[in-house]
């Protein structure tokens, strides 16, 4: 019943509100000639993460590796 409830007040407030979104939709856009270089720094992380990661993770692997044999070395 909360569910009903709960959908039939969101369908009624996009009913309401959609139309006065529709005609603001840029009103919160501002663009800039910052926006494209925040768009390229984001782009630039969200590529290059991963390789960092994987060569953090690669490094870890390799001191335990090297860890390993030392132990294994001095038995």
């Amino acid at each position: 019943m909360v569910n009903l409830i709960v959908r039939s007040w969101l369908a009624g407030a996009l009913v309401v509100f959609a139309p006065m979104a529709a005609a603001d939709s840029y009103r919160y856009m501002h663009v800039s000639i910052e926006t494209p270089w925040t768009i390229f720094i984001f782009l630039m992380i969200a590529v290059l993460f991963p390789f960092f990661l994987m060569g953090v993770l690669y490094w870890k692997s390799a001191m335990r590796r090297n860890a390993e044999a030392d132990a294994s070395d001095e038995n």
